[in-house]
């Protein structure tokens, strides 16, 4: 998708936009504004109601619309005669993707992008649905209808549009910006989520819902949890068999790494081919967290072929990571991706091509369009061995070199278009598993990736004004969200725990005082957005964990984890304010807040504090660090405390459990005490590995 189009001669406020999603409609004949003050005043001037348009920049069918009907000169002279045309990236501005989504499903039923709705000047919604075909089909009723409809309706019957607006606006006022009643979550809410969640088991292909099928990161996360502490094997196996799946399955890009962002089908194997940086930062956690739990090597190296593929694709010079890569290329989804029979066995020789096309599932006939194949693992690596002569090692090194071959071929073709803006909350998410990763691999690469992400948030995202959203091309735009603050917070405890670099810790504890200061309300719960926002029908607070998980979960967690480290009690009450204030929406529907369940088995589980004295980078060190880090151990903190390093004094000052800890026999040390208790100073792995939980 190009910023230009047919209709050169069109030019609208979209091209100074920042946004590459917005860019692309930058010559659409409509009149295109972006969200402000400027367009939202010409609409109460000239008394139009406003057309808002919120899509993202790999949405297929945002792009359908946008040919369809924004090209169309017709179309867009019914717009612009009759309405203040309004283009909004959903990623930029999540506050009013939420709001007008709301109204979307509560008046239709159903939601979605692209998200077509029409407001008032004064921003109160009335018509609203998702895509709509120029033309009437699909059981859809034709834009360019609604368009004339609505406008005739604007001039005839303007009183009861009005008051659907107002009594609309005040039921999602009601529904997004207030809290209910302060409760307690259930002592059992881990077991009763982990089961209701295995009660959906698909036993056959893996996941928990029929299709489309989203890959569910934190909610595997969840069910480790109660994995590790239940040792329920009908649950390990609905893990087990979902990650498994998932990884074989088209969803997952076998050649160069990375998820889509869903499978239109039940078995995982015919994905919505666009690519998203957050779906690889929480999916790329959850194989890590897999390994430490079942010590599957598979899980290991999926992990890191996905961090592989951001650091390769994704990756901006700033230091952080970019949002999105297309679906489609040449005009075609999934084109870059999918391979025919003949193009394989050319490359690879009648051989190597026969067993390649063997295992990836790749047929003459083919199992997408155009006889074309998503390479995907259907078949027992057992019956390949034997029906090739190979052992395990050489099939795996065969394949290896096979898809170097076409991964270095599939990268000479035309690429899906990308959207390289930088979002401070997805890239907090990229922080955590870089550090992750570096943990459990020793891989420099990761560390060194994540230090620069960490070095971008502070240096390019984070001002005088407070945090930013948005960066792009030198640019920062917009002040940060709930989300921004809680995820940036929570990478820096990750990136301090992989590097024991003092000066991420302090950025988060930084940015942990100004998001209580700016976002909390004092009857429990974080607001979404700041104060005082003129642009918003309603403050809301972001509760449920969708396809990333809400602020007020990833805040917990935040909170939680500094008020162990710090010292500072006022980060755990902030914490339990969080889960008091949601704890009746919690038990009366586990599922939406399977993140908040995270957050709160965190806290509640009297987690282990590991304080570790010894000279960063020493072999002593490294031993009892790869015995923390090679077994699942969701309930703790680490510190670490270098006797000899500059910053000495500064560490214990920032981390009281560092304090008054030295070295023992003049060996790295490890100390952990758990629910106000300290077992005694260990040196030997094997000893550390016993007094964890």
């Amino acid at each position: 998708q190009t910023e230009t189009s047919e209709n050169m001669a069109n030019i609208n406020h979209l091209a100074s936009a920042n946004s590459p999603y917005l860019r692309q409609h930058a010559h659409n004949p409509v009149a295109w504004n972006e969200w402000g003050e400027e367009a939202l005043a010409r609409a109460r001037a000239e008394d139009k109601p406003i057309f808002l348009s919120i899509g993202y920049s790999a949405c297929h069918w945002c792009h359908v619309m946008a040919h369809e009907s924004f090209e169309d000169d017709s179309i867009a002279a019914i717009m612009n005669e009759h309405f203040v045309n309004i283009k909004v990236d959903r990623e930029e501005r999540p506050d009013l993707d939420d709001i007008y989504m709301a109204f979307v499903q509560m008046s239709t039923g159903r939601g979605g992008w692209p998200m077509s709705v029409f407001l008032t000047p004064d921003l109160k919604p009335f018509f609203g649905g998702t895509y709509f075909p120029p033309e009437s089909r699909y059981g859809r009723p034709a834009f360019r209808d609604i368009l004339q409809n609505i406008a005739t309706s604007w001039q005839t019957q303007r009183e009861q549009i009005t008051q659907n607006a107002a009594a609309f606006t005040e039921r999602m006022q009601q529904m997004l910006g207030t809290t209910g009643p302060s409760g307690q979550f259930p002592a059992n809410i881990l077991e009763r989520a982990a089961r209701q969640l295995v009660a959906g088991f698909d036993a056959v292909d893996g996941g928990f819902n029929g299709p489309p099928k989203f890959p569910p990161s934190y909610t595997l996360t969840m069910l480790m949890r109660y994995c590790k502490q239940s040792g329920d094997q009908q649950a390990l196996q609905a893990l087990t068999h979902t990650l498994n799946k998932m990884a074989q399955g088209g969803l997952y890009d076998q050649l160069g790494g990375g998820f889509h962002r869903y499978s239109v089908d039940t078995y995982w194997l015919v994905p919505h081919f666009e690519k998203m940086l957050y779906d690889n930062a929480l999916l790329s956690w959850t194989y890590f967290d897999a390994y430490q739990l079942t010590g599957e090597e598979f899980y290991l190296r999926v992990g890191r072929e996905v961090l592989d593929y951001v650091l390769r694709d994704m990756a901006d010079p700033s230091g952080g990571f970019h949002s999105a890569e297309d679906a489609d290329s040449e005009g075609e989804e999934g084109k870059f991706y999918v391979w025919t029979r003949a193009e394989i066995l050319a490359l690879l020789g009648s051989e190597d091509g026969e067993l390649f096309c063997d295992y990836y599932g790749v047929s003459e006939r083919g199992n997408f369009e155009h006889g074309t194949s998503i390479l995907h693992v259907r078949v027992n690596s057992e019956l390949i061995t034997k029906r090739y002569g190979l052992s395990d090692s050489e099939l795996a090194q065969k394949l290896l070199e096979c898809r170097e071959k076409l991964l270095d071929v599939r990268s000479g073709r035309i690429r899906p278009s990308k959207d390289d803006k930088v979002l401070t909350d997805w890239n907090g998410l990229m922080l955590s598993s870089f550090a992750k990763g570096y943990q459990l691999t020793g891989d420099q690469r990761y560390l060194q990736a994540a230090d620069r992400c960490g070095e971008f948030l502070r240096e390019k995202m984070y001002s005088s004004k407070g945090l930013q959203r948005s960066y792009r091309d030198g640019q920062v735009s917009l002040h940060g969200f709930l989300s921004d603050y809680a995820f940036a917070c929570n990478g820096l405890i990750d990136l301090y725990q992989a590097g024991f670099e003092i000066e991420h810790l302090t950025f988060a504890d930084k940015l942990a005082t100004e998001m209580l200061e700016k976002f909390a309300d004092e009857r429990g719960g974080l607001f979404q957005t700041l104060a005082g926002q003129s642009d918003l029908l309603v403050r809301q607070k972001e509760s449920h964990d969708g396809a990333i998980p809400s602020g007020n979960s990833v805040a917990a967690q935040a909170l939680s984890r500094l008020a162990l480290l710090t010292g500072k009690d006022e980060y755990r009450v902030a914490a339990e304010k969080i889960f008091s204030a949601f704890a009746r929406e919690v038990e009366g529907n586990p599922r939406g807040f399977h993140n908040l369940i995270n957050a709160y088995a965190f806290a509640s589980g009297k987690p282990d504090e590991i304080a570790l004295v010894g000279k960063l980078g020493s072999d002593d060190l490294k031993v009892l660090l790869v015995e923390i880090h090679n077994h699942f151990h969701p309930n703790k903190v680490l510190a670490a405390l270098d006797p000899g390093s500059k910053s000495s004094d500064k560490v214990q000052m920032m981390i009281p459990l560092l304090r008054e800890r030295g070295l023992v026999d003049n060996r790295a040390t490890a100390y952990v005490c758990h629910n106000f208790a300290c077992r005694l100073p260990v040196t030997d792995p094997t000893a550390l590995q016993a007094q964890l939980q």
